[in-house]
């Protein structure tokens, strides 16, 4: 059988439950199956999520992986190493920075591959659930400072970011009322990077996604599978639906393909 290069999402697609319990602790045990015969076949398995690098590492030891695309494809991590790892447009940050000011809407920043957003006072982290990610303030902090910028994170209500107007020229996804994540959207673009870093071809690669952050790596050139609770958008873009994450999802669709 030829290798398989596989590329995984987290939460929705590896695991299942409130993302508030350890991750390994909700992978239900056939996908951990599925995970050890992928691996005991000779395939190639990597994660591939939207959180920073550091706030996603600590999963692969748990998940038994060696390789991770993360930042929403900007950034790769290879036999445990960060390899690659590049900002947003740090000129169209600092507008959309200016314009929050302006507005008097409070923002945070990822301007390092740290485990906490920076903030320049406490309006942010009064606004949004801390839980996901600490907000550390650093008074007068000005991001105009930092010579890159991961993400910003701007609390608005629902409906705000179709006014921002600098907002028009970065991606973003917003995964709860309170805040948005100004964040890369390419995991493809991570995706086609690591393959080619590890020699393998892009026909071979598999992503697994359930969510609208998983749209970018659903592309025409490799096998992209939708799990049963993905939402609309991405099953109608997948190569095949499987069962939803806690109906064996993955384990099915690995049998099906007849990679296990």
């Amino acid at each position: 059988m030829e290798r398989k290069y596989f590329f995984f999402d987290i939460d929705g697609t590896l695991a299942a439950g409130s993302a508030d319990l350890p991750v390994a602790e909700r992978v239900p045990a056939s996908a951990l199956k599925a995970l050890a015969e992928l691996r005991a076949r000779g395939h190639f398995l990597a994660l591939a999520t939207g959180r920073l690098q550091v706030m996603a590492v600590d999963y692969l030891e748990q998940l038994g992986f060696d390789h991770m695309v993360a930042d929403g494809g900007y950034s790769l991590t290879v036999d445990h190493k960060l390899v690659d790892f590049q900002p947003i447009d740090r000129a169209a940050a600092l507008d959309l920075i200016a314009e929050c000011d302006a507005r008097g809407l409070p923002w945070s920043i990822s301007p390092a591959n740290d485990p906490f957003r920076h903030a320049p006072d406490g309006r942010f982290a009064a606004c949004v659930d801390e839980n996901y990610m600490p907000t550390r303030v650093f008074p007068g902090l000005d991001p105009a400072s930092f010579e890159r910028i991961y993400k910003v994170y701007v609390a608005c209500p629902p409906g705000t970011e179709d006014t921002l107007v600098a907002l028009k020229r970065l991606q973003w996804c917003r995964y709860t009322p309170g805040y948005i994540f100004v964040e890369p959207c390419e995991k493809a673009v991570g995706i086609r990077k690591m393959v080619e870093m590890v020699g393998g071809n892009v026909k071979d690669v598999v992503v697994f996604g359930d969510a609208r952050n998983d749209l970018s790596m659903f592309v025409p050139e490799w096998t992209s599978i939708a799990m049963g609770n993905a939402v609309p958008e991405l099953k109608a873009r997948a190569t095949y639906v499987t069962d939803p994450v806690d109906r064996d999802g993955l384990y099915n669709a690995c049998r099906h393909f007849g990679w296990i």
